[in-house]
């Protein structure tokens, strides 16, 4: 099965912007490099890479003040086709800021603004009045004040429309989502993971065992928790394995999660096995770590770590 379509959902967008810094220290004026933008926040990533990857995808996200007109202005120029909602709040910046004299890099994230009841409202409008996608990809941190029925109608929506639905979310959202059930996938990381549960994780048989029983309970039919530079585990009903991340430069881990993701659900919907297509996100989260600044994974790397990977096995 081919999908005819990955409809991406970002409720809280983001206009990221990238700079370096010879020496980060405080008090002191910091010259820093002129600046890079690119579109962000979970789903827009996702659609973003799913389009390099030559994938179908919409990005259906709120958009309001000249941030938002800056954000949809990159989009076109990257070609990722998009349903925009206007809203009232300006859209949220994010800073990533890379020190030259050790490289590493440091993430500012600003909070999103809230969205009122109505803005909600033609949230899931639009939703609905999207042509019909294979899969509803839910990615990103959430506005406060979200409606108490936000979620399940979201869900209850998708579904009724045929969509499968991957989540990759935290805390309270998560654990909602999960309590619906009937997920395709879920890709926390593991602090996510233990803040869903509400205790740590007590080493790997455990995070096996928490995995295998979300898809036992029917809540989610894949989970893949993100390792960083351990690489991710993968269980379904059929299939517990850990899949290792290739050994790469690391430039910015701006967008790995998301690439991940994307690569992953792009190589589901082409057919492609559970195994297959987590191996392929590990790929393109690898990719996306090798890339600067906002810059998410190549085409041309991912399919070479793919290769090595599945070569690897």
């Amino acid at each position: 099965m081919i999908a005819r379509c990955i409809l991406t959902l970002t409720l809280s967008p983001a206009l990221d912007l990238a700079t370096c810094v010879q020496h980060l220290r405080p008090h002191d004026k910091l010259r820093c490099s002129a600046p890079v933008y690119a579109p962000g926040g979970g789903g827009i990533n996702v659609s973003r890479t799913i389009r390099r990857l030559g994938g179908e995808t919409v990005a259906l996200f709120p958009v309001g003040g000249s941030t938002g007109e800056h954000l949809l202005e990159l989009l076109k120029a990257e070609g990722v086709p998009f349903h925009a909602v206007s809203v009232s709040g300006w859209t949220r910046e994010c800073i990533n800021v890379t020190n030259r004299a050790d490289n590493q890099q440091y993430r500012f994230v600003l909070p999103g603004n809230p969205l009122s009841p109505q803005e909600q409202s033609a949230v899931l409008s639009a939703l609905e009045t999207l042509p019909a996608a294979d899969f509803l990809v839910i990615s990103g941190s959430l506005p406060e004040g979200l409606a108490a029925d936000f979620l399940p109608r979201l869900l209850g929506n998708a579904q009724r429309r045929g969509c499968r639905c991957v989540v990759d979310s935290n805390g309270s959202a998560l654990r909602q989502m999960l309590d619906i059930g009937g997920l395709l996938l879920i890709k926390p990381n593991l602090d996510e993971l233990a803040a869903m549960l509400g205790e740590p994780i007590a080493g790997p048989e455990h995070l096996n065992q928490v995995a295998r029983d979300l898809v036992a309970a029917g809540r989610t039919e894949a989970v893949l928790v993100s390792l960083g530079a351990q690489g991710a585990l993968l269980v379904t009903a059929d299939v517990c394995e850990r899949i290792p991340a290739p050994t790469v430069p690391r430039r910015s881990t701006v967008g790995a999660g998301d690439s991940l993701l994307a690569a992953m659900v792009l190589k589901r919907a082409s057919g492609a096995s559970w195994s297959e297509a987590a191996r392929y996100g590990v790929a393109a989260g690898t990719a996306a770590i090798m890339a600067e600044g906002s810059e998410l994974s190549r085409l041309e790397d991912t399919e070479r770590l793919y290769s090595w990977l599945a070569a690897s096995r």
